[in-house]
């Protein structure tokens, strides 16, 4: 298949018979040789994909969602690109245009972080797909997950470890300048204090509260998980209905 013979492999030689070398910067080659190969992952995910059950990590950021996304690849899950996820969260979850989150899930059958994290997208998600499953990751507290996530912004993007202004989520490159202020905002907090301990965890109990509710007629369709607590991965496992190598969450992330 070409996209295999060109791109798989020998990739790189199949890019220079095709384009050339000569007055092509090795930034800019490494660029399209790093897209290539993330070409071939995103094909092969769709397609191991396809007719599968698809599980949806919904829980809040700095719940465990990178560690639970590293048990599914573990297992052998197809995960979806989470890149991708967060150029659609800042093109469109901030406009309300959930539908081309919903085509983008056609890609793998796992998903997590931004926007499956995020309020609303579970709902569409789980009338785009019916008999998905839903995983919501929580924290031993809402005081616990404010320190995480707070502490986590404040080494990324704050001035010397402190706590974020603004100004600094505007100009944090992450993504694109702009797209932090968008994550944090999401909170409801004002811009003198983005950071307002009382809103933002006001907003955790509130969203893990809905998701609940959304779900309590159908508790085969919900799994509510603290990664760290005795007996999580196990009822990861049971959940998933499959039998696994491991005993444990790989632990990614810790904050």
């Amino acid at each position: 298949m070409a996209v295999g013979g060109v791109f798989a492999g020998g990739c790189e030689a199949g890019l220079s018979e095709i384009c050339g070398t000569e007055g092509v910067s090795k930034a800019v080659f490494g660029k399209v040789i790093r897209r290539a190969k993330q070409f071939v992952v995103d094909f092969s995910n769709q397609r191991k994909a396809a007719g599968k059950v698809k599980y949806f990590c919904i829980g809040r950021n700095k719940t465990g969602t990178t560690s639970l996304k590293a048990a599914f690849g573990a297992l052998g899950y197809p995960v979806g690109n989470q890149r991708k996820a967060e150029v659609l969260t800042g093109k469109y979850y901030f406009e309300g245009n959930f539908q081309p989150i919903v085509d983008y899930c056609k890609t793998a059958q796992v998903f997590q972080d931004v926007p499956f994290s995020y309020p609303e997208t579970y709902k569409h998600l789980d009338e785009a797909y019916p008999g998905s499953k839903f995983i919501l990751t929580v924290r031993d507290s809402s005081d616990q997950w404010f320190r995480s996530i707070k502490g986590f912004h404040s080494r990324m993007f704050g001035q010397n470890g402190q706590t974020p202004t603004v100004e600094d989520l505007k100009a944090a490159c992450y993504v694109w300048p702009g797209f932090m202020y968008n994550v944090v905002r999401i909170h409801g907090t004002p811009d003198d204090d983005p950071y307002n301990k009382a809103i933002m965890t006001a907003h955790y109990e509130d969203y893990n509260r809905d998701v609940m509710n959304y779900f309590k007629e159908r508790p085969n369709d919900l799994l509510v998980i603290n990664i760290g607590e005795d007996g999580a991965y196990q009822k990861f496992i049971e959940f998933l209905g499959i039998d696994s190598p491991y005993d444990n969450f790989p632990w990614e992330n810790r904050t």
